[in-house]
């Protein structure tokens, strides 16, 4: 019996390689126009991009996408920039490519047709690293705050970082100092990929602080930007690149910001695209937390105190729902009212007859002999030589103080616990154990 032939080996399907000239196109026209370039992203739509770009290098195109193009149509290269792109590590993703994230971006379209003009989408993005823009973004949030942040923000956002990369989650950012860079730096700490949103081009280093973070934030996740290579810096192309930020994540996490600042103007964009946004309560004497403070205050934000909370908001509907914290429980609990207003009656290091307990607590005299011995049995009071007294291993009482029965005050107070402790609260407002 001869071996039958076997069919070759079929290669699986690849995707078409963009056309170059799709390229050089989409290359042109962002470098011609900032973004967003509302006008021009419309020429684009109805004609696409090679005879959108055709017509902005004549000049024939309407007022309005002159005025987003006419500065630059008649320098801009795109070949070099393809080039310098290349040269650097760099690849432009654009619509036309699988690789493209058209979800998330969505929002942003939907802005735009609303009339909202700051809410364009990018025309292309340059991406620092080969990880799928399409994988990183599927399940993603948004973690931004203050650059000159506390010791307590700045702990809060590195576990966050850690906690969400746990739990297979991709953490969006701006790569800034502060809080942008602790999430970064937590979600690497994890093993997780993170994505990096520059307001320059892709292939600079800003700040140059953080030149290597963003070396191992290309190494599993990326550099994005929708400025081409060599676009310097500048505090309009940071705002403008905040809505990309939103917009890539499942919901935005703010976890410390002034009463005006970018990590505000993030929230502010992604509450406008319909993205959750949430914000960590700190100390109500810093000044960094306060405009976390006012977003929970004007409901424009859910108080997170939780990896588990931030996934509730942007994990899918009932699903990944956080388990309510544990309640601390108390030997008191359980006890009737009758038999709490016993206890509080008595003292740890004097003791009292039933009648004096009686008329302490208000309660009957027939019902405090019976209370008293059932107390004794649950090991919260004695019977010594001089009365009844608070046993010595049972000393917390109803109220919920230790050997008194007085409201809780002092360092056990969350206020002034917070206060007192400044950075160090971040394990008991984070909630967060890894």
């Amino acid at each position: 019996m001869t071996d039958q032939p076997t069919d070759p080996p079929i290669d699986p399907p690849t995707d078409p390689p963009i056309e170059e000239e799709v390229l050089l196109a989409r290359a042109y026209l962002m470098r011609v126009a900032e973004p967003p370039a509302g006008a021009l992203g419309l020429l684009v739509a109805a004609q696409g991009p090679v005879r959108a770009a055709a017509l902005v290098r004549a000049g024939r195109v309407s007022d309005t996408v002159a005025a987003e193009t006419s500065a630059r149509r008649g320098i801009a290269d795109p070949a070099a920039d393809l080039a310098a792109g290349a040269a650097a590590g760099l690849r432009l993703v654009v619509p036309e490519d699988a690789d493209w994230p058209a979800w998330p971006l969505l929002a942003l379209d939907t802005a735009s047709a609303r009339g909202q003009r700051w809410a364009g989408a990018p025309l292309g993005l340059w991406v620092r690293g080969s990880a799928s823009l399409t994988e990183l973004l599927d399940r993603a949030v948004a973690v931004v705050g203050a650059r000159a942040c506390t010791g307590y923000g700045e702990h809060v956002a590195t576990e966050f970082g850690y906690g969400l990369a746990e739990r297979g989650w991709t953490v969006v950012s701006g790569a800034a100092y502060g809080i942008d860079g602790a999430a970064h730096r937590g979600c690497l700490t994890a093993g997780g990929p993170t994505v990096a949103v520059l307001g320059c081009g892709a292939d600079g280093a800003y700040p140059t602080g953080h030149a290597g973070l963003l070396a191992r934030i290309a190494e599993s996740g990326a550099v994005i930007s929708e400025y081409p290579p060599g676009t310097p810096p500048g505090r309009h192309r940071f705002l403008v690149r905040n809505r990309l930020i939103a917009a890539f994540g499942a919901g935005t996490v703010v976890v410390e910001a002034g009463r005006r600042s970018g990590a505000r103007n993030t929230a502010a964009t992604a509450a406008a695209l319909g993205r959750p946004v949430m914000a960590t309560p700190g100390p109500i004497t810093s000044a960094m937390s306060a405009g976390c403070h006012e977003l929970i205050r004007t409901a424009e934000a859910t108080l997170t105190a939780s990896v588990a909370q931030v996934i509730e908001q942007v994990g899918r509907i009932g699903d990944e729902l956080a388990e309510p914290p544990p309640s601390p429980r108390r030997e008191t609990d359980g006890l009737g009212e009758q038999a709490v207003r016993v206890l509080d009656a008595l003292a740890p290091r004097s003791g009292r007859s039933a009648d004096e307990v009686s008329i302490g607590s208000g309660v009957p005299i027939d019902r405090v002999r019976a209370l008293l011995p059932e107390l004794e049995l649950t090991g919260l009071v004695e019977r010594r030589d001089d009365g009844w007294r608070l046993a010595r291993t049972g000393t917390r009482t109803a109220s919920g103080t230790d050997g008194g029965s007085g409201p809780e005050t002092g360092p056990a107070s969350g206020v002034g616990r917070a206060a007192r402790t400044g950075a160090r609260s971040a394990e008991t407002s984070a909630g967060m154990a890894r």
